[in-house]
């Protein structure tokens, strides 16, 4: 083991501890060892110096070398005294352990998380499908109170936004085609677009941040109050209690809303073509209606019943694992809304590669 010795300056402050550390910094260390500082002639030592002494100390741990001090004296020695259990303690191991296995620990963390939420799918399942199937209690009226709440109240803001995105889609398309003279064609683009993907994702999207968040929030308030405790304590299942019914209503509510977002849409690109392209109804619509194709309209369908069952999941997944209070509550709802605009992408590329390479 080697070993080093350096002499510290007569005052450790805030600019000279700096200066100190640059110093030894210069040093050539070997492969372990100890740096010993001699604070024989050092007669002022403050608090800045002191937090230079452990970034000192901190820069030897991953030298792997240890630090080590004598000759201090008087007032030096009695604050080296305070912070000695610090600059002494043996963080070799520690910081080994933190830099070797910092990945294995978020790995172990992830495969937790993925188990549990596997766990959730699958008593989500039993509950949402088979329980009702062999007879055992369902919630049918939070069931139809979540139907008005994800569907009915979704229905302006659904309709308004996927409205004004086919609007832009035929104002930005029909400025580009129109040079060729094939402005009619912007009909066909739109019906296309909005059946194969701008539908399903504009009306997921709109509706993971309304109520997946929602739902990430109720649980997560829920867990925070101990209430889910209290459910459980009382015998009940959490997941048929809570879970099934928001699956079920949003499998319902999402492909219907997905095709108000599919008809408003095509109605916002239409306004465009009538009353800026100067295109008749019956030609416009004519145009679009030609131009629906049965896969498309089915490639659209089926991804919201997807989607409807992530976004109420990954909702009640983050609710479930929420830790501490109104601040973790709304940090699980943000994670919650992440996470859902993240897995439509994800399920999106599936579909996509679904459709156009392995089926085509």
């Amino acid at each position: 083991m080697s070993e080093l010795r350096v002499k510290a300056p007569q005052e450790l402050s805030e600019f000279s501890g700096r200066d100190f550390r640059k110093k030894i910094n210069e040093l050539t260390f070997e492969k372990a060892g100890r740096l010993i500082i001699d604070f024989e002639d050092t007669v002022y030592l403050d608090t800045l110096g002191c937090a230079w002494l452990l970034k000192i100390k901190n820069d030897l741990v991953k030298k792997n070398y240890r630090m080590e001090w004598v000759g201090e004296s008087g007032k030096v020695k009695e604050l080296l005294d305070v912070i000695a259990p610090i600059l002494r303690a043996e963080l070799d191991e520690t910081a080994r352990e933190k830099r070797w296995f910092f990945f294995s620990e978020s790995i172990v963390k992830v495969v937790e998380e993925i188990e549990d939420f596997l766990n959730l799918c699958i008593d989500a399942i039993y509950w949402t499908i088979i329980a009702p199937l062999v007879g055992r209690k369902f919630r049918w009226e939070l069931f139809v109170d979540e139907l008005h709440e994800m569907g009915v109240r979704a229905v302006r803001i659904v309709c308004l936004m996927n409205f004004l995105l086919g609007l832009i889609i035929a104002m930005l398309s029909a400025a580009q085609v129109a040079s060729f003279g094939l402005s009619i064609y912007v009909a066909n683009l739109l019906m296309i677009g909005f059946a194969r993907e701008l539908a399903a994702i504009m009306t997921a999207t709109i509706v993971s941040a309304r109520t997946g968040a929602s739902i990430a929030a109720e649980i997560s308030t829920m867990k925070v109050q101990e209430e889910i405790d209290a459910l459980r304590a009382m015998g009940i299942n959490v997941v048929q209690y809570l879970v099934a019914p928001k699956v079920l209503a949003l499998l319902i509510v999402l492909p219907c809303l997905s095709v108000l977002g599919l008809i408003f849409g095509l109605l916002g690109g239409s306004a465009w073509g009538i009353f800026v392209l100067d295109f008749s109804p019956s030609v416009w619509f004519r145009q679009t209606i030609n131009s629906a194709y049965f896969g498309d309209l089915l490639q659209g369908l089926l991804k919201t019943f997807v989607f409807a069952v992530f976004i109420v999941l990954i909702g009640c997944h983050n609710g479930f694992r929420v830790t501490g209070g109104s601040r973790g509550v709304g940090l699980m709802t943000t994670r919650a809304v992440v996470m859902d605009v993240f897995m439509l992408i994800a399920v999106d590329i599936i579909f996509a590669t679904i459709f156009y390479y392995i089926l085509k």
